[in-house]
């Protein structure tokens, strides 16, 4: 049973609302536009200071919004899974190489901004939630901030089956919002995501998430991934990767190389999908 449950390690592993490609690249001379999505798109980029600077200003501008405080919460915590160097997709391929991450050194200061940011989208989008318990905004931020929680827990900390409870409740809050909103697309990163993992566990292990309230198809959740690959506001890119993860571990290199292609061109400035394109191309040879 122990090598069953293993499985779960990748449960909330990639449960990434906000794009899990991030790094530090000097400033812009020019102002950047103060816009979510540009910050977004500037993670992809690896300017991941521009992209803390719009996030920030986003924040000034509405101290209401739980967006920016969550935005926040996701750059830090991917600058810190950029650091210690398990962002690419060889870690996620392969089960031996995602087991190898050990020793890890979370820095303790990047964990505090980390966490109060947390609290921070978590406490506005309650207070919007109060007052409009179908504001999509607050119910995406939601969404964010449990899958960002996860994601600490798993692939910093190592804990696991501590990640379980944080990715149920994004799941949840996703579930919430396309209820109220079914074109809201990036929600579908986490339903997806979700269903995708636990479908594609051994059945012994499906059978106990099943129990615990979480329910798995792979297929279905490869059809939401792509809806956010399409038209995802913030997370079009994102799943892209992650689909392109995806069909690497069906060994459907053809269609993996095809998605990395795309936001190679997109984002000429980040080097991971040209590295991860060389791989594919050595792995050939």
């Amino acid at each position: 049973m122990r090598r069953h449950v293993r499985g779960l390690r990748y449960l909330p592993a990639l449960l990434l609302c906000g794009g899990a490609i991030l790094g530090l690249r000097p400033a812009s001379a020019e102002p950047a536009p103060i816009s979510l999505e540009f910050g977004y798109r500037r993670m992809y980029s690896l300017d991941f200071g521009g992209a803390q600077r719009i996030f920030a200003a986003w924040e000034g501008e509405r101290p209401d919004d739980p967006l920016g405080a969550a935005s926040e919460a996701a750059s830090l915590l991917f600058s810190e899974l950029n650091r210690l160097g398990i962002l690419e997709a060889q870690f996620y391929v392969k089960d031996s190489s995602f087991l190898r991450r050990r020793d890890l050194n979370p820095d303790p200061s990047v964990r505090a901004r980390f966490d109060a940011a947390l609290a921070q989208a978590e406490a506005r989008a309650e207070l919007r939630i109060a007052r409009d318990p179908n504001d999509v905004d607050a119910l995406f931020s939601l969404a964010l901030v449990n899958g960002l929680e996860a994601d600490y827990a798993s692939l910093i900390e190592n804990r696991n089956l501590a990640a379980l409870s944080p990715t149920k409740r994004a799941t949840r809050w996703a579930q919430r919002l396309l209820a109220v909103d079914p074109n809201y697309y990036d929600a579908y990163l986490a339903t997806g995501l979700s269903k995708y993992i636990i479908g594609s566990l051994f059945p012994p292990v499906r059978w106990i998430l099943r129990v615990g309230g979480y329910s798995g198809d792979k297929s279905q959740g490869i059809r939401e991934l792509e809806l956010v690959a399409e038209r995802g506001r913030y997370l079009g890119p994102f799943a892209r990767l992650l689909l392109a993860i995806a069909y690497l571990r069906q060994d459907d290199a053809s269609r993996a190389r095809e998605l990395l292609e795309q936001l190679r061109l997109e984002f000429p400035e980040n080097p991971l999908f040209a590295r991860e394109i060389a791989r594919l191309e050595s792995a050939k040879d």
